[in-house]
């Protein structure tokens, strides 16, 4: 028996199940069968063309969704059901780590929801809502009584997995054309459900225009299917306060977004309006604000004044933006003349302006340079560029803007000096006399730039013509590696001089002391003897936000109490109930989310565990032990686009579930000679010009005008000595 039978069932639409049956070829299946419901003669003879282990099943042309659905179970082996449909997609590696995850689920369990991108006809890996609700809900077993925010999860069948002799034993509830009810009903009729926050299930929705009309009949069938789902949850009310929250936001949805003939419209309101009171919990309170408003006037039935209340929204949010639209044009042309009139004054020679992180603060590249400019060149006055919530934050005696301001585009207008860990705006004007130096902030493993054409996950929402007229305001460009400098071209094609010197900020990993280093614990709270673990993640394009891919209570009580973990992530989880306080307490797991220079974290710690964060890159400097926790890595692959494997490539031992990264550090795995081998093949590649004297080699180059010949060389890796690692300090 296998433990996974994937389903797939359906015509071949629009030919996309041949590129999902493509993708499913290319990679070997782990412990999972295929089965491919072939709905007509077009779907039966792609599915008979592919991998010869695949079952085919044929259907005639009239077949639908639920009979096809029914023919694929028959014809299953496996444990669990993951049905697919032909239209949509698997990211790379779901089938293995669905197959992975159901493989420890016990019986109790019946269902396992899982995250998902969608695609549409013009654009792909678009973030479903769905992340934060399934790393709320961790990867404990639950009842749906006590987890019933669940059922706020997009209603596919293709976002979960199900126990195939559950979905057997309640197959005649399942058994409908609407996959949305199936989905809702699996549910509420599961015993246990578990969760599984990584993307596994691809949604390919199909332009509105290319499908047939929807029906009168079909517009009302979804306030059937609530009335149904609802009966079924009526004794359940957890369920039924979730599931009538859904209910109402869907059919207001609809009404309000979906163009429907008047006849059609009242009558959708009017049932919509009789179910909203058929079905409104006794306790049941509504929101405040115009979402209380719409629901009011749903449950009184008022279609007319709905949309007479439209329509004043409409008017009212017209206005807003028209005056919005008035009062930023006004504004823009004011900072447009104060900056022109700026833009006449002469460029001031002694005058260098900062940035870093969209102007978060004094930090990273732009920081280490500042700091040697002090020193080699102090008649050079700095002026950081900061956002006014960080002001409070700055060092004490930082001269600073903040952005929009006057004296902002004066010194943007007048300065010498620009350097930037990211981009000035778009309005900046590159004075012929100016020099604008680019620092980057990583070595890129991820796409960049120009190569993020391919990857529309990654490029959402970007301009590539506003990015390319930004790069050819470069003058020098800072490069850590000769692989950043070839990729740095490619991906940000000008005429820039690449200054590959080493990163400014990684000069600190061979000039700390032992001292710095026991300074640094100290203020962490790491308490002396303990091995620290420093856990930086980095964010997913295909994730609504950053979400927990680590059970940090877990791995901490599998590391045992004498080690740390300090967790850098986009925030950190757990609230004051969670398992994770007392860990807080103790101090085996610290927070340094917001803990900056991340430097001084680096320094601090024993090993490294990330992901693809470029914080390996840094890290490597310091020749300690890196481990690579890889659980999304093909899906992370596809959908963000790389410029290496990393997986052949790691800089230590790799990980692709949390049993297997325990396994590493409790057997010494993570020090051993293969991860030292490994550890020294990616510095001699990444660390390439990194040796200390970064920092001064820019400023020499760049503010002090020195030819390049004259700076100091970069000392090969072999000679260079790291700082000491918190053992050799207390040696």
């Amino acid at each position: 028996m296998s433990e996974l039978s994937v389903v797939v069932h359906g015509a071949n639409t629009q030919g996309h199940l041949t590129e999902l049956l493509d993708s499913l070829d290319a990679r070997p299946l782990p412990d999972a069968e295929v089965i491919v419901v072939a709905v007509g003669d077009w779907a039966r003879e792609v599915a008979e063309g592919h991998a010869p282990e695949t079952v085919v099943v044929p259907l005639p042309e009239s077949t639908d969704a639920a009979a096809a659905r029914a023919a694929g179970v028959a014809r299953a082996s496996g444990r669990w059901l993951h049905f697919v449909h032909a239209k949509d997609g698997l990211p790379a590696g779901a089938v293995r780590m669905v197959a992975e995850r159901v493989a420890d689920l016990p019986d109790t369990v019946d269902v396992l929801l899982f995250d998902h991108v969608a695609a549409t006809w013009k654009t792909s890996g678009i973030r479903s809502p769905d992340g934060g609700i399934l790393a709320r809900a961790g990867r404990a077993e639950a009842a749906l009584d006590d987890a019933a925010h669940l059922l706020r999860l997009t209603p596919l069948l293709g976002n979960r997995a199900l126990r195939t002799a559950f979905w057997r034993a309640h197959e005649e509830a399942f058994t409908t054309n609407d996959e949305p009810y199936a989905a809702y009903a699996t549910l509420l009729h599961a015993h246990h459900v578990a969760c599984l926050n990584q993307v596994a299930y691809e949604e390919r929705r199909l332009r509105p225009q290319s499908l047939p009309q929807v029906t009168a009949e079909q517009r009302y069938a979804l306030v059937a299917r609530y009335d149904a789902l609802l009966s079924l949850a009526k004794h359940r009310p957890a369920a039924r306060a979730v599931l009538y929250d859904v209910m109402v936001r869907d059919l207001l949805r609809v009404f309000a977004r979906e163009d429907m003939p008047d006849r059609v419209a009242r009558e959708f309101f009017r049932r919509s309006s009789l179910a909203a009171v058929r079905w409104r919990p006794a306790d049941h309170r509504r929101p405040a604000g115009l979402e209380g408003v719409r629901r009011g006037l749903l449950e009184e039935g008022a279609y007319t004044k709905y949309r007479a209340f439209q329509a004043a929204n409409r008017t009212r949010r017209a206005a807003r933006s028209a005056l919005r639209t008035r009062r930023s044009k006004l504004g823009t042309k004011l900072r447009e003349h104060q900056y022109h009139r700026a833009l006449r004054r002469p460029v001031d020679p002694d005058l260098a302006v900062f940035s870093a992180y969209w102007d978060r603060g004094v930090a990273c590249n732009p920081a280490a340079i500042a700091a040697k400019l002090a020193e080699l060149a102090p008649h050079i006055h700095p002026v950081w560029v900061v956002k006014q919530r960080n002001a409070p934050l700055l060092p004490l005696g930082t001269d600073h803007v903040v952005p929009g301001t006057r004296r902002y585009w004066e010194v943007l207008a007048t300065a010498k000096y620009l350097i930037n860990n990211v981009n000035f705006p778009n309005a900046v004007v590159k004075r012929p006399d100016a020099i604008h130096l680019q620092t980057h902030h990583g070595t890129p493993l991820k796409r960049m730039g120009l190569d993020q054409m391919d990857h529309p996950t990654a490029a959402q929402g970007m301009n590539f013509a506003a990015l390319l007229t930004r790069i050819d305001k470069w003058d020098y460009s800072v490069s850590a590696n000769s692989h950043t400098t070839r990729m740095w071209e490619r991906a940000y094609p000008s005429r820039y001089t690449s200054l590959d010197h080493g990163y400014p900020r990684n000069d600190v990993f061979y000039t700390a002391t032992a001292a710095d280093v026991h300074a640094i614990r100290d203020r962490l709270g790491i308490a002396q003897g303990r091995t620290a673990l420093l856990y930086a993640p980095t964010h997913r394009d295909y994730e609504a936000g950053w979400t927990p891919r680590l059970d940090l209570a877990a791995l901490a009580d599998r590391l045992g109490e004498n080690t740390v973990l300090l967790v850098r992530t986009h925030y950190f989880y757990g609230g004051s109930a969670s398992s994770l306080t007392g860990l807080r307490r103790t101090g085996r797991i610290i927070d340094v989310s917001s803990y900056d220079p991340v430097e001084e974290l680096a320094l601090a710690a024993d090993a490294l565990v990330t992901d693809y964060s470029s914080i390996m890159f840094d890290y490597a400097n310091l020749d300690r032990p890196i481990v690579i926790y890889a659980d999304d890595w093909e899906t992370y692959a596809t959908t963000r686009g790389v410029y290496f494997d990393l997986m052949a490539e790691a800089p230590g031992q790799v990980a692709r579930t949390q049993d297997e990264l325990a396994e590493i550090f409790t057997t010494g795995a993570w020090r051993d000679e293969g991860a030292a081998k490994a550890r020294a093949a990616f510095r001699r590649r990444f660390c390439e010009y990194d040796d200390g004297r970064a920092a001064e080699r820019v400023v020499r180059r760049v503010f002090l005008g020195e030819r390049e010949t004259a700076l100091p060389p970069v000392i090969p890796v072999e000679d260079r000595t790291p700082a000491p690692s918190p053992e050799e300090a207390t040696a």
